[in-house]
């Protein structure tokens, strides 16, 4: 080969590897704007979906609160002025079955979620509502159904205790300090109005107070 044609040759291959480092260049900088434009797109939908979230919990907090505020239709309720809170011993005569607050006995019974299969006794219960729980009570007209429906609930829900009560008039009776509501059934929409409204609700006389450690049957 002449040295003219060595030098033609090795022209034209610098010019192709010229370029193949032009294309592959290319091939890089696109590359770089994909992986941009999607890093962008994904950065952008997880604060977008996290605005969305946060929105959204917001807005059930605030349904939360706005429910709250609304009050239990047919509710029945007892002035604060009227439930004394004194610790004592031995039976006290309730006006009310099962009682909504007044004297107790120093012991709570443990209301973290408690489902008791027998009846408990009535002034240790009144000392757990002071405490700012729910007791839900039924007696025999109470379904099987009903009661597991009850028990199933309460057990996931702190500042609550279950209890059957063969002397109180309803089938279901929800009691918080100075508050009570009577159902027939456990779907009543009413039931979580009433525990959303006063479990550690604003009637509480002693908000925080434990609901654990107390007496257990």
């Amino acid at each position: 080969m002449s040295k003219t044609s060595k030098k033609a040759a090795s022209a034209a291959r610098r010019v192709k590897i010229e370029e193949m480092r032009r294309a592959e260049k290319a091939r890089e900088r696109r590359n770089r704007i994909i992986t941009i434009t999607l890093s962008t797109v994904i950065v952008a939908g997880l604060v977008g979906w996290g605005g969305y979230a946060l929105n959204s919990a917001n807005e059930k907090d605030e349904q939360q609160a706005a429910e709250a505020k609304k009050p239990v239709r047919g509710e029945k309720s007892w002035a604060k002025k009227k439930l004394t809170q004194n610790h004592v011993e031995g039976a006290v005569d309730y006006p009310m079955n099962p009682p909504v607050g007044g004297d107790h006995n120093q012991a709570w019974m443990t209301c973290d979620g408690t489902v008791y299969t027998k009846a408990i006794g009535k002034e240790n219960a009144v000392h757990s509502l002071e405490h700012g729980a729910v007791w839900i009570t039924y007696n025999d007209k109470a379904s099987e159904d009903d009661i597991k429906a009850l028990s199933d609930k309460v057990s996931k829900t702190p500042y609550t205790l279950m209890s059957p009560d063969e002397e109180q008039s309803g089938p279901i009776m929800l009691s918080a300090w100075g508050k009570q509501l009577s159902v027939t059934e456990a779907s009543d929409s009413r039931v979580e109005q009433f525990l959303s409204k006063y479990v550690q609700g604003a009637q509480t006389p002693e908000p925080g107070a434990a609901c654990t450690g107390g007496l257990t049957a």
